[in-house]
């Protein structure tokens, strides 16, 4: 077993469950018989269902693993309700028949948990991501990206366990929480990372990595300074032209004034010479 994953095989959140089962089932026998088959069967149902085994997790820096067992019902671009950011949103949905413990799908600091009480509509469906209660975790992995994971109750599942907090550590694979009897998990992911899956893939709890992230954040897109330069010069050059222009403009037409009251002038002296007016 993992040296991170230091539980036992059948999760203690079962135990009350299949222990009365177990009990019942034997009682029931001895009083009633085959009337016990489905105390019996109730049994043999929690022993699967709160099983938990270990994993083996990759190695690879760039990965984000699955959080849970389960089948993928979304990859899209959607908001992070939680960051308010655009991201890439990956949703694992469990069945009665899946494992339902939940592993930290990367190495990284637990920056926030966030619980959300709500509805029990069937997890399937994609209002149950805003419906439904539901806990979310904010980290943030070690070189700095930020990752949401979100337990979202179900249809039957009523209970969300989680046993991690802010400031926490976490290790890919390790336990941090357990959802009773159904429900899923939704992952946001930065914009740049890579889907490793599709909608319908069934996937493995530590050992299905989900995305490729890269370890550092694209470098934002900036306005080319040489362009804004360029025309920032060419508006400078227009208005300075502008005011020459206008400045020339006017000792013309002062010239031009001149010139038309002094022949004027002449005009009215030679009228006055021919006439002697």
């Amino acid at each position: 077993m993992s040296r991170f994953y230091p539980h036992p095989i059948i999760a203690r959140e079962g135990w009350p469950f299949i222990g009365g089962g177990l009990i019942a089932s034997v009682l029931i026998t001895l009083w009633a018989g085959w009337w016990s088959l489905p105390f019996w069967l109730f049994t043999v149902f929690a022993l699967q269902f709160f099983r938990d085994p270990a994993r083996t997790a990759p190695q690879d820096a760039d990965a984000v693993l699955s959080p849970v067992d389960g089948r993928i019902v979304v990859v899209e671009r959607a908001p992070d309700p939680y960051r308010q950011v655009e991201s890439l949103k990956i949703s694992v949905f469990m069945n009665v028949f899946n494992v339902h413990s939940q592993r930290s799908p990367i190495d990284g600091t637990v920056t926030a948990v966030e619980y959300t009480p709500g509805k029990f509509v069937n997890a399937d469906l994609d209002k149950a991501s805003t419906e439904n209660e539901r806990n979310a975790v904010l980290a943030t992995t070690r070189s700095g990206r930020e990752v949401t994971f979100v337990q979202v109750a179900g249809l039957v599942a009523r209970r969300i366990l989680c046993y991690t907090q802010t400031g926490d550590t976490l290790r890919r694979g390790e336990r941090y929480g357990f959802i009773r009897f159904g429900s899923r998990v939704d992952v946001y992911l930065p914009t740049d990372a890579q889907a490793q899956v599709a909608i319908g893939d069934k996937v493995s709890a530590t050992e299905t990595i989900l995305a490729r992230l890269p370890l550092t954040a694209p470098e934002a897109v900036e306005t080319q300074p040489a362009a804004a330069a360029t025309v920032a010069a060419d508006i400078a050059d227009y208005r300075a032209q502008a005011e020459v222009t206008a400045t020339e403009a006017l000792p013309r037409a002062e010239v031009a004034q001149t010139d038309i009251e002094a022949s004027a002038e002449k005009v009215r002296q030679a009228v006055e010479k021919e006439f002697g007016t």
